[in-house]
């Protein structure tokens, strides 16, 4: 992308890809990295060559951009807030992805759908769990009453529920047949959470949670040796 000062009305980038399609989707991209919410319509490609590599340029006019930008207002609604935000995040990594948000009485959720989303999971969720709370957060700023948010990429959510209840059900065994304690992986508080959740039926079995963040985590304990506490 060239340099210009940020009062330039027009900007221009050189892109490749194996056919004219990928070219201009690889150029439209490096566009919306700088400037989120592009539209389109507002960008010129001329194909430079074709071949392998497919070559093209694309002209972005950026003076109906920065108007929009200048007269943004973030929406009323919460759900419309979240999609908002999410859509300039995934924007701003360079994301080829879509946001989907729906809502009922309890909780907002959001989910991300699109392919190489590591980026915006972050190791074991840590990048998406704070994603997570900056939605919440911009979703019902200054509102008084607040629905759960919850924000999901590719499936992930569902993919890392499954493993803590592997993880707990691993464990509860090592515990029963050895008649010891056993702790678990450390985890983020909603996943600690989910997880007693999980075992709250359990009466042979009581859990709690030991250590400090971002290490805290929870001992699984067998009802013999703790004498059935709470």
């Amino acid at each position: 992308m060239e340099a210009g000062d940020e009062n330039r009305s027009d900007e221009r980038v050189e892109a490749e890809g194996s056919s004219v399609g990928e070219a201009k989707w690889a150029a439209m991209k490096q566009l919306e990295l700088a400037y989120p919410g592009l539209d389109v319509e507002q960008v010129q490609f001329e194909v430079l060559s074709e071949g392998e590599p497919t070559r093209v340029v694309a002209r972005a006019d950026l003076s109906a951009w920065r108007e929009a930008e200048r007269e943004f207002d973030w929406p009323d609604e919460p759900a419309e807030r979240v999609r908002e935000l999410l859509r300039r995040v995934t924007a701003h990594l360079g994301l080829r992805a879509s946001v989907d948000v729906e809502e009922d009485e309890e909780v907002l959720r959001a989910a991300i759908s699109g392919s190489e989303l590591g980026l915006l999971i972050g190791r074991r969720g840590q990048t998406i769990d704070a994603l997570q709370f900056l939605c919440a957060q911009a979703a019902y700023r200054g509102a008084g009453e607040r629905k759960r948010v919850v924000v999901d990429a590719g499936g992930y959510r569902e993919r890392r529920e499954a493993s803590l209840r592997r993880q707990a059900d691993r464990s509860i065994a090592d515990a029963l047949r050895y008649g010891r304690p056993v702790e678990l992986d450390a985890m983020t508080a909603q996943e600690r959470r989910s997880v007693h959740v999980y075992l709250r039926d359990r009466t042979d079995v009581e859990t709690h949670s030991e250590g400090d963040e971002p290490f805290r985590r929870i001992v699984i304990t067998p009802v013999t040796l703790s004498g059935g506490r709470d």
